[in-house]
This record gives C-alpha cells, structure tokens and sequence, in this order.
C-alpha cells in the first residue's frame, strides 16, 4: 500500500526541465538560426574595437532601414557583399587581399579595388599636368611583376591631378582566376605614368596605404557576389517605407473580453474573435548573444500572424480561392477533418545584416523571406 501511495506521488510530482536540458534546447535552437543565416558558427567578435569602412555603412543605409528591412530589393547586386582591406602593411602601389573567406559556391558577380586619391603633392615651378594614367596590374610572377610575362593590365583610365577622392577600378576577372586557384592570388600592382605612358619620377599622385593612413582611406577590396540562397515565391510587391510598420486591421478592444471568462480561456476566447491579423515579434541580437560581431541592426521586428479566419472570409482577410473553398467546407461540414485555413504571412521582406566575418572583414548579406510584410487567411 505505501508502495503505491509513493508512485502516485512522484507521478503527481511536476517535472521541470533540467537546467542541462534548457541549456541543450537554447543551444539547439541557436543552431537552427544561424542556419537561418547561412552559417555554422557565429563568427567571434573581432579582438579590437574596429570600425567598419564607411563605404559598408553608407551601402547598407542605401539598402536598407534601420531595422535592416530592405528598401527595395533591385538596389543590391546579388545577395552578399564583402569587403576586405590590404595584407601588405603599407607597401607603395603593390596590394594584397586575403579571399579565404569567400565560400565556394558563391558566385563572383563584380569585384571593385578602392583606392583613396591623396591630394597632389606640392611642386615647384610651374604644373605641366592636369591628369595622369593610372593602370591596374594582376600579378603573376610576384618576385618580378616587371618582367615579361609578370602582369596582365585589368583597368586603365586617366585621373585628375586635382582635389582627392575614392577611385574605383573593375578587377573582376581577376578575382574570379584567384577563386578557381587561390595560389595566382599574387596580389595587385598599381602604376602612375604621363599621359603618353611616360613614367612620371616622383609621380604625382599617391593612393593611401594600409598602414600610413586613417582607417577610412585604407585600400578596399569589395565583392558583389551571390550565394544561391533564395527563399519562398510569395508576392514581393510594395516593399516598406514607413507604413510596413503599421498592422493591417485593428486590435480589438481589451474591453471586447468576457468578463466572466478569466485567465488562460480569456485570453484563448478573445483570440478566436481577433480576425486575422499581423503583431510584433522583437528579434534582438544582443539577448541572443550576438552583439558582437553583428554591426547593423541591434535587432529587428520579424512581425508574425495570429488570429482566426471564420467563415465567410471577408476581403480585408486577403483569402486565397483555395482558402475561401476550404471556409466554406469546414463551414457547411461537407467533409470530416478540414479545418478552418490558417492565418499565415502572405507576403515577406528581406532583412540585411551588416557583421564581421571570422577574419574581421565586413561583409553585408540580404536575407529574403524574414519579415512577414502582411497577414491573409490560407
């Protein structure tokens, strides 16, 4: 009898969660949002306090708001953007961009060399010249770029000897040659000549190096490439300026609630007389742990759909013909086991993240299908 009277209480006994099982289920679901981001781990935050190029943060508040949402999707070229900064410490017109990180299945769509135009140095006498030839050189024989055979030209253009400024100059193939084989990365060769080719001896124009000049001037290595990942075909149409935050039908009334119903079956009641209807879901970083490496945004409202789709499905429901059969169905009982359709997002916004990679490169990537733009029964 006592036997029995302690298996009936341990079996009244409330389990709760071990806090090894918690800990195993916030890792787990963890895991399964950095697939959501295309990654395995998250990347560490870089050792030192660094401050991303200001082109990176210029394009990413060109892309998107700041919630990250996607102002219009025809901006970004491909889905991802890389940014890397020079490897050879600040030696003169020969650069060096470390590709590592690129995955292989990504796509290499454009690859743009920065160079930031130093004002001209002061000369005496009078300025025979107004502008200068600037070439970009791939290096193939790293030892002797020079010789025969030791570069091939990627970009050639004349420059003015005036004012100073960011230049950029097209290296795509080059890029696309050091992904196939990362051994012909022998980095980049820059020369200044007359505009007859003539060598120009101290030249007149200087581009800021990696380590004799503030961090915004430094060389730059930029990527435009895409990496295959798309989500679902809803309708993408009328992506958000400001009114995306507002929902698309009204809250009811708290008063709305029964009195006498309390607690956990109010609220169920009251969500069943709620139409279907889009509510604030908060996804912040920083709670998740990720703040530091994440640059851009903090966080950002996911949104989500909650609400019931009673029959008849009014327009403001934004029903699908399938849902309206499927209401009338279920309403009429004209089959056993349909249920009623689901309020479900019908059309998503893409978000942007602009983070560290795990070699402190910046790097901006879109992600389609993360915000549910408005709610329709389906």
């Amino acid at each position: 009898m006592l036997g029995t009277v302690l298996l009936l209480l341990a079996l009244a006994k409330p389990v709760c969660p071990s806090p090894d099982s918690a800990a195993s289920r916030r890792a787990e679901a963890l895991k399964r949002l950095l697939e959501v981001f295309g990654m395995e781990d998250p990347p560490a935050p870089p050792a030192h306090v660094k401050q991303p190029p200001q082109y990176m943060v210029d394009l990413f508040n060109t892309v998107a708001n700041a919630d990250g949402v996607t102002k219009n999707p025809d901006i970004l070229e491909g889905n991802t953007v890389r940014s890397f900064l020079d490897k050879t410490h600040g030696e003169k017109m020969r650069f060096l961009f470390i590709l590592s990180s690129v995955a292989k299945n990504e796509k290499i769509l454009t690859a743009e060399l920065h160079l930031f135009r130093l004002w001209p140095r002061a000369t005496n006498g009078p300025k025979r010249h107004h502008f200068c030839q600037v070439s970009v050189y791939q290096v193939l024989e790293k030892s002797e770029p020079e010789a025969p055979g030791g570069k091939k030209l990627l970009a050639a253009r004349l420059v003015s000897l005036q004012g100073s400024g960011w230049e950029v100059f097209a290296i795509t193939q080059a890029v696309r040659d050091w992904m196939e084989d990362e051994s012909r990365n022998q980095g980049l060769l820059v020369t200044v000549q007359g505009l007859g080719g003539s060598p120009l001896d101290p030249p007149p124009l200087q581009f800021a190096s990696g380590g004799d000049h503030h961090e915004s001037k430094k060389p730059m290595l930029v990527l435009f490439t895409d990496d295959g990942r798309r989500g679902a075909s809803l309708p993408m149409d009328g992506f958000p300026g400001g009114s995306y935050l507002q929902p698309q039908a009204p809250v009811l009334p708290a008063k709305l609630a029964v009195p006498r119903l309390t607690g956990l079956r109010s609220t169920r009641s009251l969500d069943r007389l709620q139409p279907c209807q889009r509510h604030p879901l908060s996804v912040d970083f920083e709670e998740i742990g990720w703040s530091g490496w994440i640059i851009s945004p903090r966080g950002y409202n996911a949104y989500h759909c909650k609400g019931s789709c009673p029959f008849p499905l009014g327009e403001n429901m934004r029903p699908t013909n399938h849902a309206t059969v499927q209401s009338i169905i279920n309403a009429l009982k004209l089959s056993e086991g349909v249920s009623s359709p689901c309020c479900v997002p019908d059309k998503l916004y893409s978000i942007n993240l602009l983070y560290f990679d795990d070699d402190e490169n910046v790097v901006l990537k879109q992600y389609d299908d993360m915000v549910a733009g408005s709610c329709g029964c389906h």
